[in-house]
């Protein structure tokens, strides 16, 4: 039973996702620091998230933003200093409220003294610890694999005669995990980070970690169009998610738990029958989730939400727990995709669907993309795909009252402000009691006091094409949540069990109490959670 089981706290948690540059400015640089996250611990408790995700801090000569990391064990200038790092995880935990790190694990910055080391000759002690190759017969790159920025995934190096393979950028060079020399560094890393109180790791980029060891070239994609990224003219067959990685992940997992209940959280765009393999089996654990980016990926229709949630529930095992995000650092954020009024649905969805929700930061106010002008565009996938193709819009400053640059800096900030901020930023929201803000929060309270939503079973309860209805139960508890994937008002009328009950939450927020007895009327664009009459049978 539900009830009776021994939760860990990353099951109950609700993950907050943080990217430093754009959080709060502690400093007046016009970046955001460690110490403006240190500053806005009282509003994360305010929310009610139990744990914090941070993008990468630690040095890196930002060619990637910090997914160049040239020091695993320290953190970068931009954002503060160690002592700095220790603080914030010393006050968030005095919080109740864990950190979780970004753990990089792929490449290294081309900077990184391990790298420059490899590169130096061809009989350094640390050559083997990337991957290089000979030139192929004609003098190109080794085989066909691209770059996920663009072009070939190889860059010939003049000192000694070889590629080096960057699955991303070229001054991202990538690890060679066949090197067992490799994974015992950077296991020493996952300890050094450890021994400093953090909770666990969210792991970039993890499918490609392993290559095939011959190198061979990827097959053509048949499903590729034109208007896709170059990177899917071929399929990954050799270049990511090979079988060797089921190794690594394993040993990663025997690491972790050496410190107790920490947490590793996979970067993984698989599909979801690929993805539950890497929970690991039941006597040889792997992550204890890789992120499930289907509601990032999917259409947003009842029918495709149905479908995805229960073929996910359907496949996960018995000791797998899922796990749900609606927005990232490099996706469009939900309200843009789906429009504000439908973000409020999706909140609802995203914190009563069973297992652990990430809240990017900002999504609780509603904020869509920000249009970057081409003068202040930074992401080097502007300089490699092309204009438009960067992620800066979804990455801009968290808008925190109407005043002078939104209280997020004394100065400009790196990236422009929403140009809503006057109205739309915590302060103002904080106060008007049917805001954005105002429904993620309830939702959080409601789930903090719910141990069905928490950690209660998942029950379909019936879809149409415009509406999606589902329970979650535990301890004798039984919440329906009906979802209004519409711009028309719409019936929840059961006619296999009896709907009967009261209104806990409205995505509008003002129908808590209201009584249901027989049918649900739902408003364009409405989500309501119904606390279910006990003895009320279920479908």
């Amino acid at each position: 039973m539900e009830e009776e089981r021994r939760w860990r706290w990353w099951q109950r948690a609700v993950i907050y996702h943080i990217y430093p540059r754009s959080f709060a400015d502690s400093n007046h640089d016009g970046i955001g620091d460690l110490e403006g996250i240190r500053r806005r611990l009282d509003y994360l408790v305010w929310l009610g998230v139990d744990a914090i995700w941070l993008s990468p801090i630690f040095p890196s000569p930002m060619a990637d933003f910090g997914y160049d990391i040239s020091d695993y064990c320290d953190v970068d200038p931009t954002f503060g200093t160690l002592a700095d790092l220790d603080r914030l995880i010393a006050d968030a935990h005095a919080r109740g409220i864990r950190v979780i790190l970004d753990f990089v694990p792929n490449h290294t910055s081309d900077q990184h003294p391990w790298f420059q080391e490899s590169r130096s000759s061809r009989d350094n002690p640390r050559r083997h610890w990337y991957i290089w190759a000979d030139p192929a017969p004609n003098g190109g790159p080794p085989n066909n694999w691209r770059s996920v920025f663009g072009g070939s995934a190889w860059e010939f190096d003049p000192t000694t005669g070889q590629y080096y393979l960057h699955t991303f950028l070229k001054e991202q060079p990538d690890l060679n995990w066949r090197n067992p020399e490799v994974r015992a560094a950077m296991f020493d890393v996952l300890r050094f980070w450890f021994e400093r109180g953090v909770d666990g790791f969210r792991i970039d980029a993890l499918r490609f970690l392993i290559k095939d060891e011959q190198l061979r070239d990827n097959p053509p994609n048949p499903d590729y169009t034109p208007d896709q990224l170059p990177f899917n003219e071929a399929i990954p067959a050799y270049s990511a998610d090979q079988y060797e990685l089921h190794e690594v992940l394993a040993a990663m997992r025997h690491v972790t738990e050496a410190f107790g209940e920490r947490v590793l959280i996979g970067e993984m765009y698989i599909p979801i029958s690929r993805l539950v393999t890497y929970y690991g089996c039941r006597h040889e654990r792997e992550l204890h989730f890789p992120f499930n980016f289907q509601l990032l990926l999917i259409p947003w229709t009842a029918r495709h939400l149905a479908a995805t949630i229960d073929t996910y529930e359907g496949l996960l095992g018995p000791d797998d727990w899922p796990n749900w995000v609606l927005s990232n650092h490099d996706h469009p954020r939900v309200a843009t995709r789906i429009g504000e009024d439908q973000a409020r649905v999706a909140a609802m969805l995203l914190l009563t669907l069973r297992g652990t929700p990430t809240i990017y930061y900002g999504d609780e106010l509603g904020l869509a993309d920000v249009p970057v002008p081409p003068e202040r565009r930074q992401d080097p996938l502007e300089r490699t795909l092309g204009p438009g193709a960067g992620r800066d819009p979804c990455r801009t400053p968290m808008p925190w009252e109407p005043g002078p640059h939104a209280g997020f800096s004394t100065v400009e900030p790196w990236l422009p402000l929403n140009a809503d901020y006057p109205s739309r930023n915590v302060a103002v929201q904080r106060e008007d009691p049917r805001s954005m803000l105002r429904l993620y929060r309830e939702l959080l309270i409601l789930r903090r006091a719910e141990p069905a939503l928490a950690i209660g079973r998942y029950r379909p309860l019936g879809v149409t094409a415009e509406l999606l209805a589902y329970e979650r139960a535990a301890a004798g508890r039984r919440l329906a949540i009906v979802l209004n994937l519409s711009g028309h008002a719409q019936e929840f009328r059961p006619t296999r069990f009896a709907l009967e009950g009261r209104i806990l939450l409205s995505t509008h927020l003002d129908r808590d109490g209201e009584s249901v007895r027989g049918t649900l009327e739902l408003r364009p664009s409405e989500g309501c959670i119904v606390a279910l009459r006990d003895g009320v049978a279920t479908p």
